[in-house]
């Protein structure tokens, strides 16, 4: 017989949860934890579905994840079927075995064992779910947060079950993620025949200027946690395709992923000084994604360290790189954030799989992190 967290990652695959949906995967989750005596309130909102669920009272350490998944692509490329679990030698293949059903699923068992053993800890244990973190996460983890800060609710600690592992569980986790913004610049010219330049203006001549000094811009030189912010040009467009006419607009999109270095309101006001020092007719608009946080020191690092010492004798790496998280819209609780989970060679690809054995210690992992800091 399958391991307990083998078999509920199981269920969970089997559960065609593309985001926003959640198809099944909270109710197999919440069946689990209300027979340990944890308190479920559903907090569903349009076609996202969340759920906060706490055992005892005390100082709060937060389990949050995501049962939703990202689109499984050509289903020819597949080797088996992306939503029934196949299992060869120490791999469990699956959309959403390695981001994060399988994690959700050690989470779950690591709860069972812990409250086995101490059923009247001393801390509150909760879980944070949603099913909108890989689409728009508008109706998510951050409509949860918002409710519970209304209510004046404390998080002390958070683990986020993200794949923030390399190639050993543990080799890296997140103590903070980067923020992220968009732009949509457009540069203004008049359209006209490309053999009469002279009756018109074309934009990409003097929109490859301003190109060129966003791309060797230097925003800043990062710190000890963050690596320096980037700048990538993500689209351009002009005009329909035609080789005899000088478009009228020339569209640019960037995404910038800043450190605490620097702040949206500081990168947006150096490029509108730039754009109005050029005496370029523009309209731009923009979008702060997401704000970068940080938990530098404290004890839920301290015994994630610790935790992965213990299990796989190698230190952690803290880093801040990769995407976004939903951490994000945790972070203004004041809670330490730490995210560890799964190897992510495979998430979001063709045939994602995740090792068992990588599940079982995982799961070992968030126990001894629940021992040490709330039993």
């Amino acid at each position: 017989m399958l391991c307990p967290i083998v078999e509920l990652t199981k269920q969970l695959i089997r559960c065609p949860s593309i985001s926003p949906h959640d198809a099944g995967c909270q109710d197999l989750i919440i069946a689990r934890l209300e027979s340990i005596g944890f308190c479920i309130e559903r907090i569903d909102i349009n076609d996202t579905k969340n759920f906060w669920a706490t055992r005892r009272g005390g100082e709060k350490l937060v389990f949050a994840g995501h049962t939703d998944v990202v689109p499984p692509g050509d289903l020819n490329s597949w080797h088996h079927f992306p939503f029934e679990p196949f299992i060869y030698r120490d791999m469990l293949f699956g959309r959403g075995t390695a981001d994060m059903k399988g994690a959700l699923a050690a989470m779950v068992v690591a709860a069972e064992r812990f409250v086995k053993i101490y059923p009247n800890h001393k801390g509150c244990l909760a879980f944070l779910i949603t099913s909108d973190e890989e689409a728009t996460a508008s109706n998510g983890t951050v409509k949860v947060i918002e409710r519970l800060i209304a209510r004046n609710e404390r998080l002390d600690y958070c683990l986020i079950g993200e794949p923030t592992s390399d190639e050993i569980i543990g080799d890296v986790v997140k103590n903070g993620r980067r923020g992220s913004m968009n732009a949509s610049l457009i540069i203004h010219g008049i359209q006209g025949h490309v053999a009469y330049p002279n009756l018109a203006n074309n934009p990409i001549h003097s929109g490859v200027k301003i190109l060129n000094k966003l791309i060797n811009m230097v925003w800043d030189k990062g710190n000890d946690f963050f690596p320096p912010t980037i700048m990538q040009i993500t689209n351009v467009k002009a005009g329909d395709g035609s080789n005899n006419i000088i478009p009228g607009d020339f569209i640019i999109k960037f995404n910038i992923r800043f450190s605490t270095e620097s702040s949206y309101s500081t990168i947006r006001k150096r490029i509108e000084l730039l754009l109005s020092s050029s005496q370029l007719d523009y309209s731009i608009e923009w979008e702060l994604a997401a704000k970068p946080f940080l938990t530098a020191n404290g004890r839920l690092i301290d015994t994630v360290i610790n935790t992965v010492l213990h299990y796989n004798k190698i230190k952690p790496k803290l880093l801040t790189t990769g995407g976004t998280s939903d951490g994000r819209f945790i972070a203004c609780t004041g809670a330490q954030i730490v995210e560890l989970g799964s190897v992510n060679h495979t998430i979001h690809k063709i045939n994602e799989f995740v090792r068992i054995s990588d599940l079982q210690i995982l799961s070992k992992m968030y126990q001894f992190i629940m021992e040490q800091l709330i039993a």
